[in-house]
């Protein structure tokens, strides 16, 4: 993936996600265009990281049907996975506090290289790759909106010493490392300032306006996104969802 590739029409209807101790959500309904920011509206433990993981090629559906770049799902997961990524989701995105941004960015760009490129593309001189790797890691920075100058360290700021809105930028930076057609966010306006809320979506709102989807995860929409609700759904256990969540991310951080 060396352009851009524009964004990805994602479509659903009746999906849902069931696991051993009971359904996560289902009968969910998406028709969103290719540069849409979805938000994925819902109280905690409705399944709405489910439902992310779940239309991101990484938790298998159990009713319904969805397309994501026109890959059908569960059919093409593996594909989907290829073409889109993750960002700020406990359990399977999380930062190392002991490595500094310039680490993080680094690490993604050298894996990116490895998975994506192809054997010309590795076999170009160091200078050369250097530059391209710089040029792809000033890309996603912009498109995160994170000014590493502004940092207390600048890059060499350790992640622990990141406010909550930098690390989120910083995860969204990685995730954009890979060029996705889709982006999924998680805990997206969780402890956050109404000003940092709206940095958030502003931000996110560039993202889509460059023509990558954003699925983003949120306690409450913002004005003009294209609203997914996650309806809380009974059963005997009340735990259910959460424990059908934690499974998920476990089984995501494998994929």
């Amino acid at each position: 993936m060396d352009g851009p590739q524009g964004g990805a029409a994602v479509v659903a209807a009746g999906f849902g996600v069931k696991g051993p101790r009971g359904w996560a959500f289902r009968d969910v309904g998406v028709d969103a265009e290719p540069g849409t920011l979805v938000a994925v509206e819902g109280p905690s433990g409705s399944g709405r990281t489910c439902l992310l993981l779940a239309l991101t090629g990484r938790m298998r559906p159990a009713e319904g049907t969805a397309r994501v770049a026109g890959l059908a799902l569960p059919k093409r997961a593996a594909a989907v996975r290829r073409v889109s990524a993750l960002a700020h989701v406990p359990g399977v995105t999380d930062l190392d506090p002991a490595l500094t941004v310039a680490e993080h960015l680094r690490e993604r760009a050298l894996l990116q290289r490895r998975f994506d490129g192809s054997w010309r593309a590795l076999l170009r001189p160091r200078r050369e790759r250097a530059a391209l790797a710089r040029q792809r890691i000033d890309t996603a920075l912009a498109g995160a909106g994170l000014d590493l100058d502004t940092l207390p360290k600048k890059a060499r700021t350790a992640v622990r010493d990141l406010e909550r809105v930098e690390a989120l930028r910083l995860s969204l930076a990685l995730a954009l490392v890979g060029r996705p057609l889709l982006i999924g966010v998680d805990d997206t306006d969780l402890k956050l300032s109404d000003r940092e809320r709206d940095e958030v979506w502003n931000q996110l709102r560039a993202i889509t306006a460059d023509g990558t989807t954003v699925l983003a995860v949120c306690s409450e929409a913002p004005e003009g996104a294209l609203t997914v609700s996650t309806a809380p759904v009974r059963t005997d256990d009340p735990s259910t969802t959460d424990k059908e969540t934690a499974d998920a991310l476990a089984e995501a951080g494998r994929a």
